[in-house]
């Protein structure tokens, strides 16, 4: 019986196992959650908060707010330059040299990186029990490729012939 047995695939068994950790790790929190509903009051005093009072007294609520001085005239300096007219003509496309211009072309076709090598140096190793290597499926896509260009070259041959021959 053993020997006919599928074997079990390592992605189920680890998607298995985490789950398993998933409601262990979520019942602790419930139990966690429950302790501290039983015990509102917390231990320390917050460091975030002021010693002082929390909500403004008759002392307190009567004051104007303190500002500030700030020196404006440095920021209507800034605000009243000109634009300096090489700004205004320039192109709202962005400039680049050739260089850039070829490296944004190679990135186009490269594609982006993944965001787990690890998990595709596996599949294109193949040593994933149960999923083909992906030079295997690179195979396959480029056979099939060529198959339909045939095809589709013997279509338009067929086509050719056929208009030809009538004139």
């Amino acid at each position: 019986m053993g020997l006919r047995r599928k074997k079990s695939d390592p992605i189920t068994e680890r998607e298995r196992a985490l789950k398993a950790q998933l409601t262990a790790l979520q019942g602790q929190i419930k139990r966690l959650n429950a302790s501290l509903d039983q015990n509102p009051e917390p231990r320390w005093r917050s460091t975030a908060m002021p010693r002082g009072p929390a909500a403004p007294t008759e002392s307190t609520a009567g004051q104007e707010p303190i500002f500030e001085d700030m020196e404006h005239h440095r920021i209507q300096a800034s605000m009243d330059k000109p634009i300096p007219p090489s700004h205004v003509q320039r192109q709202p496309w962005r400039k680049s040299n050739l260089m850039s211009l070829w490296r944004r072309f190679q990135d186009y076709f490269h594609g982006t990186s993944p965001a787990n090598p690890k998990l595709v140096s596996y599949l294109a190793a193949g040593s994933l029990q149960g999923l083909r290597p992906m030079r295997y499926e690179k195979r396959v896509a480029r056979n099939r490729f060529l198959l339909l260009v045939v095809f589709f070259l013997a279509v338009l041959y067929g086509i050719f012939r056929f208009f030809s021959s009538r004139y």
